[in-house]
């Protein structure tokens, strides 16, 4: 089976090749990743060039497309829309157009910043979505993009939430810096939603192949917290694997003590059952997935656990 990869240089990009099983159904697994830059056995390929993104299918004609590669940065997407939109927007769509004129399937993987946050219960993936700034409209517009271009029973959409892993740029790994550097942090502390790790996420997403998932489904991993929480757990259980030399003093703050160009989603839960009996893969609690990723982090595995 032929499967394609965008953003291979990026976290879930990293994970998704680490974790890469040797065949699908009974089919071999023959991988082709790409990345902005190219590099490390991957093809040059811009998301922002939807031209580019066409050609690479019709070259290939991949049996699975897995849409990793986005423009994540959330805040400078306010400034930057026009990017942000051709990247998370005119990709998808260009993949979805070529998809279905040349025939395989498309895993978007998108986010859980399409919702706005204020209903206050997880939110199910039939849900209409509600983005509150421009990076999440632009997901949000690749969801649509790719539905309207792509047969429903070739495309799969997966959304998540926080995610975060042992390389690249997330919260994890930033905190980790920020506590070997300061003594106290203030941590956002009333916005909920949960950490999702790269590991579990690109298993999800082997599973959506595996299983010929069609349809929209979220994944991540399991349990709820705030940011605070989030950074607590980091400070201690980095501590233990001595990763930190000492703890920071973690302290809560509001929104509004942070304020940010984007706004962000107060509450971004993601209703995650339906998925985990699609994808027979079952929750795991994300201070566990935490923990699994601050082991890597101690160790001397290779990056990403491989």
């Amino acid at each position: 089976m032929k499967v394609i990869i965008t953003g291979a240089a990026g976290q879930l990009g990293q994970a998704l090749r680490c974790l890469a099983p040797a065949e699908i159904g009974a089919a071999p697994l023959e991988l082709i990743a790409t990345s902005r830059r190219g590099g490390d056995a991957s093809i040059p390929l811009d998301l922002a060039d939807a031209e580019a993104c066409r050609a690479l299918v019709q070259e290939h004609r991949p049996d699975w497309l897995i849409n990793a590669g986005a423009y994540t940065a959330v805040d400078k997407a306010e400034s930057e829309p026009e990017l942000a939109q051709a990247v998370n927007a005119g990709a998808p769509a260009a993949f979805a157009e070529a998809l279905q004129a040349n025939g395989g399937r498309l895993l978007q993987v998108s986010t859980d910043f399409v919702f706005n946050g204020r209903q206050g219960s997880p939110y199910r993936s039939d849900q209409p979505m509600d983005p509150l700034g421009v990076y999440g409209a632009s997901k949000a517009a690749g969801e649509a993009a790719a539905a309207r271009a792509l047969a429903a029973e070739r495309l799969c959409i997966l959304r998540t939430s926080w995610v975060y892993g042992p390389v690249g740029s997330n919260f994890l790994l930033t905190m980790l810096r920020l506590m070997r550097e300061r003594e106290q942090l203030g941590v956002v502390a009333d916005q909920v939603g949960c950490p999702t790790a790269t590991a579990g996420l690109a298993r999800a997403c082997w599973a959506v192949l595996e299983h010929s998932v069609r349809g929209v489904h979220h994944w991540s991993d399991a349990g709820a917290a705030s940011w605070y929480d989030f950074a607590v757990a980091i400070a201690e259980l980095g501590e233990a694997a001595g990763l930190l030399p000492h703890p920071a003093r973690i302290h809560p703050i509001t929104t509004a003590d942070y304020p940010t160009p984007a706004q962000r989603p107060s509450y971004s839960l993601l209703e995650c059952g339906a998925t985990r009996s699609a994808l027979q893969l079952p929750p795991q609690h994300w201070r566990l997935a935490l923990l699994d990723v601050i082991k890597v982090l101690a160790s001397d595995v290779g990056p990403v656990g491989c």
